[in-house]
């Protein structure tokens, strides 16, 4: 791979995650609970200083380090990328989130727009991130470091882990603000429709890739988020 196609997967990346963090800002608007990686940092932000950015780089840190007491010496030097990138997706979700500053819906149907047009956008940005190739973000390599301690099925560990990242999200809003906060039915709507959308746009975005990535023929190490 030429110094140019790195510099221009990374690139892409980083648009991947923006767009990912525009999705994920558009379902927490929508006032019906956010995606699973992402409830735990909203609902510690209904009662902290902390922005929910600053609290999903604190999740990120406690993930990449969990990763590193797992796989050891097995660690691979390209997960240490996952730390630049959980600043960068960190970063993107606050900005994100004060771009988005005007939009309050409080019609149902006002919030089911703003909730499809997250997973639409949750659904690009997987798919960019995808295309790229470079690193994967703290959440998915997680559940990947898991499924290689336990030999477990990365789908089947991905649909534990988010099932109990949405429990401890609800049981922080229990305990400290009685009542349940930065989870509900969106949360679910977005776990179902995003990876459906995902899956559809995937041959559209080959053959974007094609385009962008034709002389590369790099092995693919695959990416998959919420």
């Amino acid at each position: 791979m030429t110094k140019h196609d790195t510099l221009k997967r990374y690139f892409i990346f980083l648009v991947g995650i923006f767009i990912t963090d525009f999705g994920i800002s558009f379902v927490t608007k929508a006032g019906l609970g956010t995606s699973p990686i992402s409830s735990i940092p909203y609902a510690l932000s209904f009662g902290f200083q902390p922005t929910i950015g600053m609290f999903t780089l604190y999740m990120s840190a406690v993930l990449i380090i969990i990763q590193l007491l797992l796989l050891k010496k097995d660690f691979p030097k390209q997960y240490y990328l996952q730390i630049p990138a959980s600043i960068a997706f960190s970063w993107f979700m606050d900005l994100t989130m004060n771009l988005l500053t005007f939009l309050t819906p409080s019609a149902y149907w006002e919030k089911l727009i703003s909730l499809l047009i997250g997973c639409m956008l949750l659904a690009i940005g997987v798919n960019t991130q995808m295309m790229a190739d470079v690193v994967l973000l703290p959440g998915e390599a997680f559940v990947k470091a898991i499924s290689m301690t336990l030999h477990t099925d990365f789908g089947k560990t991905k649909v534990a882990i988010d099932t109990l990242f949405t429990v401890i999200a609800g049981l922080i809003g229990l305990v400290l603000f009685h009542k349940i906060t930065g989870i509900g039915e969106g949360t679910l709507i977005a776990a179902l429709l995003v990876g459906t959308i995902v899956r559809f746009l995937k041959s559209k975005f080959i053959v974007i890739e094609n385009f962008f990535f034709a002389s590369d023929c790099c092995t693919k190490d695959s990416v998959i988020v919420r």
